[in-house]
Formats: structure tokens, sequence, C-alpha cells
């Protein structure tokens, strides 16, 4: 048995009573576990109006075990303001928080976000003057993730002055893993209760504030201009855990366009979506991997995809799917349900772009079921246009796994029973000093990939890490000139390997795949409850520093050249927020880079799932 606990709820509580503790990482999401009782309030409610659509008969209906993973106030908020407000007409106010108390297992808490300061006058107002100095999530189209020293503005002088400035709290979280967007003055950022806020950059009082359907834990993409344009229009695009992807007006909030990526009921967006060119590149993966422990579950069905839509419009142009052909019956398990398959390959990274050649790259996760394909745990090239694979390669074959593979009810189990080595970090296309581009990609398997972009030949590989569940390599490199950045997690997760544990930071030189320093990283845990000493979240350059946040809570900026720490801060420790409350951090984790603009630093600490600690801050430093 592995040690993480895979939370589920309602109709799946006994089920997982029984099978201890399971595993699975970032991209399948687990509810947090609830204490059982006699006849909720809502159960009723939910079984006489609700269960028809979310257990199968309306294909774009959330699956009852996604509507699990929400809080009550989304699911509130669903319900009355929201998406259901039509089929929940019928209900009385009571009733409507009945279900979401019901669904979340969760009371309603004394919501934070009343508290939060608005803007007013100046800081309130948003600067034309001001047009983002990254545009994806990857910083530059290609994934790089490597900010210029003109929008850094951060030298190796100043990076060891570098003082707390203000704290934001979310409200209602205990997980922080949206990356921040900076633009005409102000940050974008998403959250664990569906809030997406745009905060004045100077102070973080909020601007405007809109309302997600579900947890937004992606970056937020932001369409460019020029600097004083009158004219200019920028919108946000993001998406959110039910799968739904949004444009939204950056001045105003308001909603401009959404679309349900994907038909399947656990599709999800993990990876944030890539801008280019008036077209939106959007990942879907999908939290299928979960309700598969359940052996009445007909496991499983979904496939990967990227999605392009014109971004002014939300007009869809392509969907490209990861596996060929819609899964099918291939037999039954040892509980009598049929089984489907091939599913999986989910993408849960997001897109780097590569226009000189037309056409974009993405890494694939396990397959969840038999027969595994050859798409699983690969990296595939797509073309911008028409959406066609140009290449394939697949760096472990047939892995399939779901959650039921690590639990007492292995029934929806795949005979390949893993390894489970996605590709959750995200890949880049990379120029060298040679002359050359390379294709490189991070593998949970703790394996980097060198590939040619023109044929997906391999040019070399490194073990890095010694790989597992949660990383190896999680969730992003960066670059810098010639040198590699890779981040490496080896947390414990109950398995053994016949290698020894690496968590650190280490440098590789891009031409040849050897290392150029090893920053292996320093217990400063002592014992402490969910605290580990790896890297699983994403990192990102900024020219001659490297900057990485810790599942042991500690931010730091190391010397790009040597891997030497310059800077270090624990963001576990007690802050007053901006609204005066007292809040902190915690593991940091997820897509949720560092970002840095204007010689201000500011980075998300709190990872409250998957047995690390949790937290709820964005914090803000500089050296004024």
């Amino acid at each position: 048995m592995t040690w993480k606990t895979v939370f589920a709820a309602g109709a799946l509580l006994c089920l997982l009573a029984a099978c201890g503790d399971s595993t699975k990482t970032d991209e399948a999401e687990k509810a947090p576990a609830v204490a059982a009782q006699a006849d909720p309030p809502g159960k009723a409610v939910y079984a006489s109006l609700c269960v028809t659509c979310h257990e199968g008969q309306v294909p774009k209906a959330p699956h009852f075990s996604m509507l699990q993973i929400m809080s009550p106030e989304s699911i509130y908020r669903a319900l009355t303001i929201g998406v259901m407000q039509d089929e929940a007409a019928s209900l009385s106010d009571t009733q409507k928080r009945d279900v979401a108390r019901y669904l979340s297992g969760h009371d309603f808490g004394e919501s934070t976000a009343a508290k939060l300061p608005q803007c007013t006058g100046d800081t309130a107002a948003f600067d034309r003057d001001a047009p983002p100095g990254t545009v994806n999530w990857g910083l530059r189209a290609n994934n790089t993730r490597i900010i210029d020293a003109a929008t850094a503005r951060l030298s190796k002088e100043q990076a060891p002055k570098l003082k707390l400035l203000w704290a934001f709290a979310y409200p209602d979280a205990v997980r922080a893993r949206s990356q921040p967007t900076i633009a005409a003055g102000a940050i974008f950022v998403g959250s664990h209760d569906g809030s997406v806020f745009a905060l004045d950059q100077a102070t973080g009082c909020v601007r405007w504030t809109f309302h997600a359907s579900a947890e937004v834990r992606t970056g937020i993409a932001v369409t460019p201009w020029q600097a004083g344009d009158p004219a200019a229009k920028p919108a946000l695009y993001f998406g959110d855990l039910l799968g739904n992807v949004y444009a939204v007006d950056a001045f105003s909030g308001q909603e401009l366009w959404r679309d349900r990526a994907d038909e399947h009921q656990n599709a999800t967006i993990t990876g944030s979506p890539s801008l280019h060119d008036g077209m939106l590149y959007v990942p879907v993966s999908s939290l299928e991997v979960s309700p598969a422990v359940d052996p009445k579950f007909e496991c499983c069905k979904f496939r990967g995809s990227v999605v392009a839509y014109e971004a002014a419009t939300g007009r869809r142009v392509w969907q490209t799917f990861t596996i060929d052909t819609p899964a099918a019956v291939t037999g039954k398990n040892p509980s009598g349900t049929d089984m489907y398959g091939p599913s999986g390959a989910p993408i849960w990274n997001s897109p780097a772009i590569d226009a000189k050649r037309g056409q974009l790259y993405v890494g694939t996760g396990e397959n969840y079921s038999s027969p595994a394909t050859l798409t699983s745990d690969a990296i595939i090239a797509i073309d911008l246009k028409s959406g066609k694979v140009n290449w394939s390669f697949q760096a472990t074959p047939n892995d399939a796994w779901n959650v039921s593979c690590d639990s007492k009810t292995p029934d929806n189990c795949p005979k390949e029973d893993g390894p489970d080595f996605d590709f959750g970090a995200a890949t880049m296309v990379a120029s060298l000093s040679d002359g050359r581009d390379l294709v490189l990609g991070g593998q949970k398997s703790g394996m980097v990939w060198a590939l040619d972009p023109d044929t997906g030949k391999l040019v070399w590989n490194q073990k890095v890490g010694r790989g597992g569940i949660q990383g190896g390599i999680h969730f992003g490199m960066a670059a810098d000139g010639d040198t590699l950045y890779v981040p490496i997690s080896d947390g414990e997760d109950g398995r053994t390997y016949p290698e020894e544990r690496r968590p650190g930071l280490y440098g590789l030189d891009m031409k040849t795949g050897e290392y150029v320093w090893k920053s292996p990283a320093v217990d400063v845990c002592n014992g402490r409850k969910f605290c580990e000493r790896g890297i699983s979240g994403a990192v990102t350059a900024i020219p001659g520093m490297v900057i990485a946040g810790g599942m042991d809570g500690m931010l730091r900026i190391h010397d790009g050249g040597t891997g030497a720490v310059l800077w270090e801060y624990d963001t576990t420790g007690e802050v007053t927020s901006i609204a005066g409350t007292k809040a902190h951090g915690g593991s940091i984790g997820g897509a949720s880079g560092p970002i840095v603009v204007d010689g201000r630093l500011y980075v998300n600490s709190g990872y409250g799932i998957y047995g690390h600690m949790p937290g709820n801050v964005l914090l803000v430093f500089g050296t004024e």
C-alpha cells in the first residue's frame, strides 16, 4: 500500500474505507474524506433531482465523483446564480445548501471573501501602458520558463535583499496552485474556491472577482497589446476543475465565452491553455482514474486531447485525441462490470508552441485501462493549424494504471499495473548556442528526454531523479542559455525503488545532457508532518538565476551557474494578510511557478492535498 489517501465521499465512502491508502498525481483530484452520516439532508434532494444527469445519463454533466471535489460555496453558487440555477429553481435555499453540504462533505465556513479590501480610486484603474511581459504559463511560447531581464528587473546583487512586502490570503482555500499573471498593473490569479481575482499589483486590493464553476488551478493566459493602445481589450483565458474553458475581459471581469472542452463526465483542465497567433490551445485531462477504484465503475472511457479554439470567439477549430478510437468493451472485471479500453493518455501540462515549425508539443500520462497504447507516457507533436499529429515519441511503453491498482478493491486495475510515469511537466522547445533546437521533456520517472523537433527522434536522455508517483520531475523545468534546470521531487510514496532518492535542483548541459551542477535538497523538515524536501512545483528562471519552491515550504533563489543558494524564505510562517487576517503558506507544489516582474517576486504557497502542507497565500517580495 502506498501512503497517500485516495479521498472520496458519498457513494464511494464505504469502498475507500476498506481500501486504505492509494496514490495518484495532480491530474487526478480526490474529494475530501467526510464522516459517515445516516441520512444527510441533501441526499434525498440529490437522488430526486440530480442523480439522473450526474451519474451517467447526460455525458456533459460532471460525474458525481467530480462534484464531491468542489467546495460547498462553489456548489451553492452554481445552484443560485451559476450554470445550474434553472435546474435548481424549484429548490428552497435550505435545500440548495443541504445539497451543497452533501456533495462536498463539508459545512459552509464563514467566507473570508467579504473581508477582502476592494480597490478604489487610482488602485482600481488598469494601466494600458503595462502590457504583459509574459503571455502564457511557460512565460515564453516555447515553455522555457525564463523571464527576460527587462521584465524581471532583479539582479543577483538585489536578490539577497528581498523582503516580504504583503500577503494575500485566498478565501476558503487550503491550496494555491494557479500561477499569477502580471499585466496592466494587476495580478490575475485563480483560486481553490473557483474565484479568479484581479488584484492591484502594488497593494493587493481587489479590482474585480470572477466566479468559475469550480477550482481554477491553471495559469491564466492574457492577450498581448501595444503599450498605450487606447483600444486594447485584452482577454484572460483559463480552465477549471470541471473541464470548462473561459474567456474573460481583463479590465472588467465579464465573461466573454465559455465552453466545456470535452464531453466526458470526468474531463478536467489541469494544464494551462496556451495562446498563440489568435488561437487558444487547451490540454484536456481527466479524473476518471479515481472512480475506477469502485468495482462497479465501468473503467475506462476517457481519451486525452488538445482542443484548439479561435480565441476571440470561442469557436472550436479542432480537437485531437491522444487515442484514435473511442473505448469499447474489452471484457468484465471480477465483479462482473464491463471493462472498456483503450483509455487515458491524459494531457495535464501546458502546450509548448514552436512557431518556426508550426507545431505544438505536449506530454501525455498513462493509460487508465488495457490495452496500453503507443501514445501513453509520450511526447506528441501536433500541427497548429490542422491538429494533425506529426510525430509521437513514447518514453515508457505498457504503462496502464488507475487508483484501484493500489487499493484493496483492484477489480479495475489493468494487467500492466503501472508504473504510472506520466509526463506531468510541460515539454519545451529550446534553441541552443550551437544552432540546434531540441524538444525537452521531464518525466515522473526522473528521466529527461531530448528529441529532434523535426522527427521526434531521441538525441539524448539523462536520469536525474529516482522517480516516483509524484516525480521525479513533476510539474516544470526551466532553461537559460544552454542550461536546463531540473527540479526533482522523489518523495516517499510507499513503493520500493532500486535507486536512492535524489530530491533537489540540478543543472544539465542541453547540448549533451551532462550535469553542470547538482544542488541536493537540504532536509529542514525535522520530522514535521506532511513536510518533504523535494521540489515538485514548476521552477522559473531569470537571467543568471533560477527560483524554486519546495515541498518543505522553502522558497529559494539559486545561482544559475553553480546551483548555490543566494536567498531563501520559509513560506510556512504566519503572516498578516492585506485583509488583516492571519494566514500561512505550506508546501509549494503544482504548476504555479514563481513570477518576477519589475523587481518583485510573486509566489503561491499552500498545497493541502496528497498529504502535503496546506496553505492559502500569495506572497509578494521586493527590495524596496
